[in-house]
């Protein structure tokens, strides 16, 4: 499913360091429906598995823009609350590649997210590595700025869901 030097060198790896504890972090990743919201190019939720984000469960999203939508799905490889993620995720027939999430405590009140993701098949992987960082990196700072944004509306209100 990877290849080995996925975990020398992926093509992008960004960081952000959020004013929010990993649980926040961690409680907007395991709403699975919450993914359409802060992965950029997700933009539609059609189920989630009702273990998620156990290993093995998965998310049916779409990836796009209407009326060019391409239905595929992510799947958890690992699962470490609330310390990391590793998501296997499709966007066939783009491609797939595999998504490390890792959060650390950074002090009181705040965390190091830590987002790596590399083309793991399709046609991604024909692309050179500084290309995919190209693509991938203005993702991913996006994407951590969403996530940081949804983890800070969960902790001024606990248990009202996303409130962003």
């Amino acid at each position: 499913m990877s290849r080995p030097d996925f975990e020398r060198e992926p093509a992008a790896t960004v960081r952000r360091r959020m004013p929010v504890e990993p649980e926040d972090v961690w409680s907007v990743l395991a709403d699975g429906w919450s993914f359409g919201t802060w992965v950029v190019g997700a933009c539609r939720i059609r189920s989630v598995d009702s273990d998620w984000p156990a290993a093995g469960t998965g998310i049916e999203h779409s990836v796009g823009a209407w009326p060019a939508l391409l239905d595929d799905h992510t799947v958890v490889e690992r699962s470490d609350p609330p310390r990391g993620l590793v998501l296997h995720a499709r966007a066939r027939p783009l491609g797939e590649a595999k998504v490390h999430l890792l959060l650390v405590a950074d002090g009181p009140d705040a965390t190091v997210v830590t987002m790596r993701e590399d083309v793991v098949a399709g046609p991604g992987r024909l692309m050179p590595r500084a290309l995919r960082r190209l693509l991938l990196v203005p993702r991913n700072v996006e994407s951590l700025r969403r996530l940081e944004l949804l983890a800070r509306g969960r902790r001024a209100r606990p248990g009202q869901g996303a409130g962003i």
